[in-house]
């Protein structure tokens, strides 16, 4: 069964959407999203296999929601959109499909197959994160950051980091008032993130250019970073005369 996620801002999308697919034996579908924000955490929280994303929602934009997903764990994506075609075709979206509003049951077979022989084509280790790559040079570095909060996700903003910590498959992300656990990886995150805000010191930390204080030499060319919040990390050799160039623009 392929698990199919809906967001949409607009009920009656939603619904034309839902009856389709539910008319279909090889489709089983999770609870519609009906805004950015909900369909983040819908995705995290149900791991579907395909999502349809309009890309006009409030609070968090189809873009923005794909931006934010990291390629191994996403699902496919559709985008579905009331934008014309020339608009679309500008965007170089990456997705599986899109589907322009209004479409018709012929349309929309024609984008379901497109998904299930991209889904065949995953199972034998296909990448399938070119609409995430697509959305984030679309976008350009991310101002805004999907974090956990209890059993929901919210967004802060990314001049508030202070600065990543990786630990494996996961990272914590450090504020002044809170520390985030996501599961993702540092690499990806900071891609996400842009450099132009970011750099890597160490190869599982990553700091906030704003947030440093002064740096502070130690033996065999290690220095410590201070943090205007006076926490100290540890800069290693390996970043050292990139993160001085950085500074020193």
């Amino acid at each position: 069964m392929i698990r199919a996620l809906i967001c949409d801002d607009e009920a009656p999308a939603r619904d034309k959407l839902r009856r389709w697919l539910a008319e279909l034996p090889d489709f089983t579908l999770l609870p519609d999203a009906a805004d950015g924000l909900a369909a983040a955490a819908a995705i995290d929280a149900h791991a579907p296999d395909v999502a349809f994303l309009d890309i006009q929602m409030p609070g968090l934009s189809g873009l923005e929601v794909a931006a934010q997903l990291e390629a191994p764990r996403a699902p496919l994506i559709v985008f579905v959109t009331a934008f014309d075609e020339h608009a679309i075709r500008a965007f170089d979206l990456g997705a599986v499909d899109y589907l322009m509003k209004p479409y018709d049951r012929d349309r929309l077979h024609r984008t379901l197959d497109r998904v299930r022989t991209r889904l065949g084509a995953r199972a034998g280790g296909t990448d399938t994160g070119a609409a995430i790559d697509s959305a984030r040079a679309q976008l350009g570095a991310s101002d805004r950051l999907l974090v956990p909060r209890g059993p929901s996700l919210e967004l802060i903003d990314a001049a508030t980091i202070h600065w990543l910590e990786a630990d494996d498959n996961y990272v914590h992300v450090h504020t002044a008032g809170a520390t985030y656990l996501l599961r993702r990886t540092l690499t990806d995150l900071l891609v996400q993130l842009g450099d132009r805000r970011f750099a890597r010191i160490h190869k599982s930390a990553a700091v906030n250019l704003a947030e440093i204080a002064r740096l502070s030499p130690l033996f065999k060319g290690d220095h410590d970073v201070i943090l205007r919040s006076g926490h100290t990390l540890r800069l290693s050799r390996r970043f050292k005369e990139a993160l001085f160039a950085r500074l020193a623009r």
